[in-house]
């Protein structure tokens, strides 16, 4: 069953080797982090269903990765000796795919890569220090709109629902790139509304008010988490729940949300 859902960011300066001194400027986030692994550990969570942005992705299906095990790095900033070793949820992925190819009309796909992106790596660097038998299921947005990415959250919710596990999932998700001068890609007005935008919709779920962002909009904000997000909510679309911001801040002109959402049991 599904017991929790977050969102976070993934910028690599929250590793000490990649961020360094910078580390210090994400202290809230790195804090929130940690309070997000407690809440996981108290949940007693046994799978996480992962959604990064930077994974491979098709233009008309989403998609799982079915490695047996997967190895979590940092390589591609310069960082050659963090790493994280995870073990698949090899059956609940099987689930997941016999149900949505054969019940539903929602494009599925399955890949295998034992090596997983940063959009990975950075979350499970974070929540999985204290987990002795934790399992991932790795899952890939596409390019397809957004009400695709909530339909999608929506027809996972009762294959996740129904498993004896206990399942949290999270977006991986970084908000706009675009807020300010520290902005490495330039500030833009779109940044700071569509940041202000999902952090509003989110203290009441609102996702038809998210789905009536203007796609053209999302895109000037120079952000990588909107789909994500929306397949997180789509999972959660008609549950009672409760949503805590644990941290937002932005002091790389890079949007670093960390939201905790709770079903109400």
């Amino acid at each position: 069953m599904i017991t929790l859902g977050a969102i976070v960011p993934h910028s690599p300066l929250l590793a000490p080797r990649v961020g360094k001194e910078k580390r210090d400027a994400l202290r809230a986030t790195l804090l929130a982090y940690q309070q997000l692994e407690e809440h996981l550990y108290a949940r007693g969570i046994e799978t996480i269903v992962i959604i990064s942005p930077h994974a491979q992705c098709y233009p008309d299906a989403f998609s799982g990765n079915m490695a047996e095990r997967f190895t979590c790095t940092l390589k591609t900033f310069g960082d050659h000796e963090t790493s994280v070793e995870m073990p698949c949820d090899i059956l609940t992925l099987d689930r997941i795919q016999h149900v949505l190819r054969t019940h539903t009309d929602t494009p599925f796909t399955l890949t295998t890569s034992q090596e997983l992106d940063y959009g990975f790596t950075i979350p499970l660097l974070f929540l999985s220090e204290y987990f002795k038998d934790l399992r991932i299921i790795p899952i890939s947005p596409s390019l397809l709109s957004a009400t695709a990415h909530v339909d999608f959250g929506r027809a996972l919710r009762p294959i996740l629902q129904e498993s004896s596990k206990r399942i949290a999932i999270i977006a991986s998700a970084d908000l706009s790139h675009k807020l300010d001068p520290n902005s490495a890609t330039g500030a833009n007005v779109e940044g700071p509304a569509f940041d202000g935008t999902i952090r509003s919709k989110l203290k009441t779920m609102d996702i038809q008010g998210l789905l009536a962002m203007d796609p053209e909009a999302v895109e000037a904000a120079g952000q990588c988490g909107y789909l994500p997000i929306m397949m997180l909510l789509g999972v959660f679309d008609g549950v009672e729940t409760t949503q805590t911001e644990l941290c937002y801040e932005a002091p790389f002109g890079v949007g670093s949300l960390t939201e905790l959402i709770e079903p109400v049991m």
